[in-house]
Order: structure tokens, then C-alpha cells, then sequence
């Protein structure tokens, strides 16, 4: 008899925000997988869980699949989670939901943190319908996707690096608009979260002069014909 994925999300700041079935999932599986079996760690010790973890992150999920599906279909109960928030977000976690499904394995999803919906929710743009972007890529294709964007007219997500939230910020600035307005939220469940609303100018003036810490979600308001920047100079 085949075992089960347990897809459980995790605290993406917090350590309080977890669900009691996360808690009771963890405790009663064979094994976890863990993007990063450190960070994780730090997590099943504050909850008093002692399991077993193997490593599954995006530099290996290709090679593992395998024995990760034999080990399930052997009988064995496994839980995915990643560093923070649910796993296929951003993070590892569609290729083995996608290879269970194939091989007629039950996949459980438990609902749970996930950052974007917290920095959808406090940035006041309107979110009955929203679009999620997550990380843009860094080289190719990149200017293609902010062209994109400049002509969404839903509001939409971002994922960004403290690293590179400045630079993220002046190329919407040169591709939406300067005063096309957006939310920072940054920190978030976490003591010093932030949520800094404004345009991208005003935005972009106040991450330049202040050191930037912590996963970071952009949420920009969608595209009208007020805000939209669509002129040759400034794409």
C-alpha cells in the first residue's frame, strides 16, 4: 500500500505560525524533506520533533526523485517542507508533487504561511483578483517580463533579494512609471516587519538610504491608462 505526500508549510518568520496539524503531520511521518536540513532543524528542535531529514532543494530534486517515489510507494509517509512558507512557491517542491500525482500518489497539501498573502492583504491595492510573478529572472528574459508587467492591469507580486530590491525598484520605475505606486513589505510575522507604501520615486528614495534586511515581497498596483508607462524613452 502506497504511502502519502504531506505538503506543510512552515513559519516564514514567526515560529508561532504554525498549524497544530503541521505540528501532528511532522510528528507522525517516516520522513522530511528539507531545503535546508539547518534551518529546519532549528525549527523540529523548537517544536520538540526528532525525525529524520533529507535534503531536497533545486540543485537536487532531479536526482532524488526517484528514491523519493520508491520510498512512498514502499509504504513510507513523507512531508515536504522548504525554509519557509509552503513548498512550490518560490520554492522546491513542484517537481515531486508533479512525478507523485503521476504515479497515482495521494498528495496532501495543509494550508499554512505563505508571504505573499500577508504583503497582498496590508498594501491596500485591491486583491479580488491579483497576479503572482515571484522572482523575475536575473539575466535573460528579465526586460521582456517588466514590459509585461507594465501593461498588467491586476495588481501583482514580486519576490526580490534585499540585494536587489533597489534595482528591482528603479527598473519599475523606468518601465511602469515613477509614480506607479507599490508596497515593500519586508520582515513579515517578524519584530521589525515592515509595510512602506508609496510610489516607486518615493520608494526608491527610501530603501537607497537605509540598509535593507529580510525576504522581501513587492506588490504593485495594476496598470491604467494614469499610471501606465508606455513612451519609447522610457522603456
Amino acid at each position: 500500500m502506497n504511502g502519502k505526500l504531506f505538503v506543510v508549510p512552515t513559519p516564514i518568520g514567526n515560529l508561532e505560525d504554525i498549524t497544530l496539524r503541521a505540528i501532528k503531520t511532522l510528528k507522525e511521518v517516516d520522513l522530511i524533506l528539507a531545503e535546508d536540513t539547518r534551518t529546519s532543524g532549528i525549527l523540529l528542535k523548537h517544536l520538540q520533533i526528532d525525525k529524520f531529514l533529507k535534503s531536497y532543494h533545486q540543485h537536487n530534486e532531479h536526482k532524488v526523485l526517484e528514491e523519493i517515489i520508491t520510498l512512498i510507494h514502499s509504504g513510507k509517509n513523507i512531508a515536504l517542507i522548504s525554509d519557509a512558507g509552503t513548498p512550490g512557491i518560490s520554492d522546491p517542491g513542484f517537481l515531486l508533487i508533479r512525478e507523485c500525482l503521476t504515479n497515482n500518489i495521494e498528495v496532501s497539501v495543509l494550508p499554512g504561511p505563505t508571504a505573499f498573502v500577508p504583503a497582498l492583504v496590508a498594501s491596500g491595492f485591491p486583491c479580488d483578483t491579483f497576479a503572482y510573478y515571484g522572482f523575475l529572472p536575473q539575466k535573460k528574459g528579465r526586460q521582456t517580463k517588466l514590459k509585461l508587467l507594465a501593461t498588467e492591469t491586476k495588481t501583482f507580486i514580486l519576490y526580490e533579494s534585499p540585494f536587489r530590491l533597489v534595482k528591482l525598484l528603479e527598473e519599475l520605475s523606468t518601465f511602469l512609471g515613477k509614480e506607479r505606486k507599490a508596497c515593500v513589505s519586508r520582515e513579515i510575522s517578524k519584530l521589525f516587519e515592515e509595510n512602506k507604501r508609496g510610489t516607486m520615486e518615493e520608494l526608491i528614495k527610501y530603501f537607497t538610504s537605509k540598509t535593507v534586511k529580510g525576504e522581501i515581497v513587492v506588490v504593485v498596483e495594476g496598470s491604467n491608462t494614469k499610471n501606465a508607462a508606455t513612451s519609447d524613452d522610457e522603456e
